[in-house]
């Protein structure tokens, strides 16, 4: 590995859905630019998945250490020690191990300096629900697997990334009747801290403008429709403008996302999932990637999800994926 920049972990994600061939099309369109990968996952599963689709790609089985090595000969994938017998577009509880698996070796290989960031491809969460996961989600499993591997207290912080338009929802997996139940003032400082600091600190803008969307609409129009932004959302925002943080705020988020309000700030805080997601994909849906800010390495994923009804049929767009590969590049040079 000397005077050579370690690869990227690739999870499997779930593998009856359109991961494993996500990243079989990743390796193809290499000369794009992309850079160098591994994918933990089960060789035979993946070979198989080529060969349906008629991809002449050679699957290198290796370890992490021989996988920047291996990247032009063809896929290297770290075999996973669980089992997988998975079809196209047919989850099965029966994968979750693996899939787990595929997550948790990548951010040891990762901890190790294996890896330089990880990199993940989309989960079924109801199919790990029914094998035991107890997780609402990606973000907070890697938030538990950072703190157990590095020993300190971690809150992750997700972020829908694109050129156009940054994210960040306060509330994420919550029922939309709970998300106003779930927010407080607190949340909204320490999201905003973590925001701010990974901003600087890995995308490298040097002071980040935050603008901070209200719950209601019309951002509560002085409390005739909500008193969440006066009683929470202000409040926040003051403690954070003490701090010394470019927060505006709190704003109608019917006005927050056309391109004239958009190049005013850097990334925009809202308050639910969708208040935020929707945007994000409309304006960027190929091209859009999760990232998780406030973990003590990088990790990106495609903005979308298992897609069974078109796995196995390469039809599926990498795009999403390839960004993710890229912008993880990035952030770690």
């Amino acid at each position: 590995m000397t005077g050579r920049l370690p690869p990227l972990a690739m999870t499997m994600g779930d593998p009856a859905g359109i991961g494993p061939e996500l990243a079989l099309a990743a390796w193809r369109l290499r000369k794009e630019g992309g850079p160098p990968f591994f994918v933990l996952a089960a060789p035979a599963h993946l070979a198989a998945i080529a060969g349906r689709l008629g991809w002449d790609i050679a699957i290198v089985e290796t370890d992490p250490a021989g996988a920047a090595s291996a990247f032009e000969r063809g896929l290297p994938v770290v075999p996973l020690e669980a089992a997988v017998a998975a079809e196209p577009g047919r989850p099965a509880a029966g994968n979750a191990a693996a899939t787990l698996e595929s997550i948790e070796r990548a951010v040891a290989a990762t901890r190790a300096g294996d890896a330089r960031a990880v990199v993940t491809n989309p989960i079924a969460k109801a199919t790990l629900y029914e094998a035991g996961f107890r997780f609402p989600g990606h973000t907070e499993y890697l938030g538990a697997l950072a703190a157990a591997a590095w020993g300190e207290t971690v809150f992750p912080v997700m972020m829908i990334w694109s050129e156009a338009l940054a994210v960040v929802p306060v509330t994420i997996h919550v029922a939309l009747a709970e998300a106003p139940k779930a927010l407080t003032r607190e949340l909204i400082v320490a999201t905003a801290r973590i925001v701010a600091r990974d901003l600087k600190a890995r995308f490298g803008v040097a002071r980040p403008r935050l603008a901070v969307a209200g719950l209601n609409p019309h951002a509560g129009e002085g409390g005739a429709m909500g008193r969440e932004e006066i009683t929470i959302i202000a409040p926040a925002l003051e403690i954070l403008r003490a701090e010394g943080l470019d927060v505006a705020g709190p704003l109608p988020a019917d006005t927050m996302f056309h391109a004239a309000a958009r190049a005013r700030y850097d990334v925009a805080l809202t308050m639910y999932h969708d208040q935020g997601l929707i945007p994000a994909k409309t304006l960027a849906f190929d091209e859009g990637v999760n990232v998780t800010l406030g973990l003590p390495f990088v990790r990106t994923s495609p903005d979308h999800g298992t897609a069974f009804d078109i796995a196995g049929r390469g039809v599926a767009n990498p795009t999403s994926l390839i960004a993710a590969l890229r912008l993880a590049d990035r952030l770690t040079r």
